[in-house]
């Protein structure tokens, strides 16, 4: 492990339990001007020796924290057996209740385009024996961060080699979800404190939403991988975000299984996302 960056603090927490041990981080971000936590799964196999390692970058979803994919699998440790068996350093960074992993254009805490990219990236990179371009990097999530893994990627196509989604609210319209109005009145209002009036933020959302940046994947050429189960309240996004993407030409990977909205899909969605990232670096 390469010495710490000045600003920025550095704990290890190992999991006995598990071969794969488990960074915890705080991270100084200079666009939003406070410190952020992060966590960083190491496979057994970790050596500053070796041949320097891949890393996903794996996103939560809305309401949550980082530490979700680490706490909240139905397989306890389902991460770092992961990293293990691929031999891929994990990334999970914060990303705040409803963030959406974009730029706010009202609020100055919530800049996540610029912290993920320009803060998250090079700090793991000046920290761990990693692949350094984008011939070993991948970024997925679930939900809220399955919009920000297709998100990113698609703005930011220098420093991925592929991307994916698991039941992505593709589409930052919470109004085409499909919930009961309780449940779009409370997202619209937590989407409102990022944006500042929802209404004026009606064509940033339109702009900066998944479902209408294909043209844009198209020219990246970037390897997907999106999935959402039949039973979940965003699958009508999702599947509007693989017409469009079929209309448009982009070569991707498309998966409906049976599930909600839940950990128990996420759980197994996983599997599949990291076994198609693995061989997307395996031709790098």
């Amino acid at each position: 492990m390469k010495p710490l960056i000045g600003f920025s603090l550095l704990l290890v927490i190992t999991i006995h339990s598990l071969a794969a041990s488990v960074d915890t981080l705080e991270i100084y971000s200079k666009s939003m001007d406070r410190t952020l936590p992060a966590a960083v799964v190491l496979p057994e196999c970790y050596d500053d020796n070796s041949d320097p390692y891949p890393v996903i970058y794996l996103l939560h979803g809305a309401t949550g924290s980082f530490t979700n994919w680490l706490e909240m699998t139905p397989e306890k440790g389902l991460v770092q057996r992961l990293a293990d068996q691929y031999k891929i350093i994990f990334a999970l960074p914060e990303g705040d209740r409803f963030s959406f992993y974009f730029d706010s254009p009202e609020n100055e805490n919530s800049q996540y385009e610029t912290h993920i990219t320009k803060e998250v990236i090079p700090f793991v990179d000046a920290q761990y024996h990693t692949i350094q371009d984008k011939g070993g990097r991948a970024i997925t999530g679930l939900s809220m961060g399955g919009h920000g893994a297709l998100y990113l990627s698609a703005r930011n196509p220098d420093l991925f080699a592929a991307a994916g989604s698991m039941s992505g609210a593709v589409d930052m319209d919470v109004q085409q979800w499909d919930l009961p109005p309780e449940g779009n009145s409370f997202f619209i209002e937590q989407i409102g404190q990022v944006l500042g009036d929802i209404k004026k933020g009606a064509e940033f959302l339109a702009d900066n939403s998944v479902t209408n940046m294909t043209g844009l994947m198209k020219k990246n050429n970037l390897p997907l991988i999106i999935d959402c189960g039949v039973d979940d309240f965003l699958l009508e996004a999702n599947r509007t975000l693989n017409r469009r993407l079929l209309e448009d030409g982009v070569p991707h990977d498309y998966i409906e299984r049976p599930g909600e909205h839940d950990w128990q899909y996420w759980g197994n969605a996983l599997l599949y996302q990291v076994l198609f990232m693995s061989e997307v670096f395996k031709k790098k």
